[in-house]
């Protein structure tokens, strides 16, 4: 897989993921990237900035792309070992848009969450995500499923609170407790959680609107949950 940017392939650099470095220019952000390759071993390769744009094509690579090993899949169940406690996911129902998905992973890797679940069908190509994650892919941990529905019931089975979030769910801040080990599960752009999701969640959650716009947007949705997740789990420490 190709990324490119400064900022992706640096992440990508730090993760150990990269296998060869393309650079063009000689800017001191590039540089860096060129001795961060050089020390950890990585093939550095210079080549004409039309070629890059052609790698890229005509994305905003600023002078670098990187060669990357696609971060692996996990299961659910070696997910639920390695996220930590108190766990919290973020669990994606069929976020196509890669703008959202790399933002959400953003916030995840912010906030320090246990990782992300998403559904293979009608979501979003890991490839199409790395630019937009702005390297949090190399670093968050994620698990891909084929039936969203079944990997709720499992986590529900693991000692997991589900909380759906929903524009027409109960307030957030009226009684919630995200200090359980939490799923928060995010529904699509357009048609938000799908009816067998929704019926698998615990809880289903709203946020205060209080303007004029229908809802927010799922990555700003998402930031808001995780954020008072950590809020209450802080307090309660």
């Amino acid at each position: 897989m190709i990324i490119y940017g400064l900022n992706p392939v640096r992440e990508a650099l730090r993760a150990g993921r990269v296998r060869e470095l393309r650079i063009a220019g000689t800017s001191s952000r590039v540089a860096d990237l060129e001795r961060l390759a050089s020390r950890a071993g990585v093939p550095v390769r210079r080549v004409p900035a039309a070629a890059l744009a052609r790698a890229t094509s005509g994305g905003s690579h600023q002078g670098v792309t990187a060669e990357v090993d696609i971060p692996p899949d996990l299961t659910l169940e070696a997910l639920l070992g390695q996220a930590g406690s108190p766990l919290l996911l973020v669990v994606l129902d069929g976020i196509e848009d890669p703008q959202n998905v790399g933002a959400i992973l953003r916030v995840a890797d912010a906030a320090g969450a246990g990782g992300v679940v998403r559904q293979t069908r009608r979501a979003a190509s890991l490839g199409s995500v790395a630019r937009s994650s702005a390297g949090a892919l190399a670093h968050v941990r994620l698990a891909s499923v084929v039936n969203l529905a079944r990997a709720l019931d499992e986590l529900k089975d693991a000692g997991v609170w589900t909380v759906g979030l929903e524009a027409d769910g109960e307030p957030l801040y009226e009684g919630v407790d995200l200090t359980l080990p939490t799923a928060l599960v995010l529904g699509s752009e357009g048609k938000g959680l799908r009816r067998l999701v929704r019926e698998r969640c615990d809880r289903v959650v709203s946020l205060p609107q209080l303007g004029r716009v229908n809802s927010l947007n799922v990555a700003v949705a998402a930031g808001v949950a995780v954020y008072e997740a950590i809020r209450q789990r802080q307090q309660q420490g």
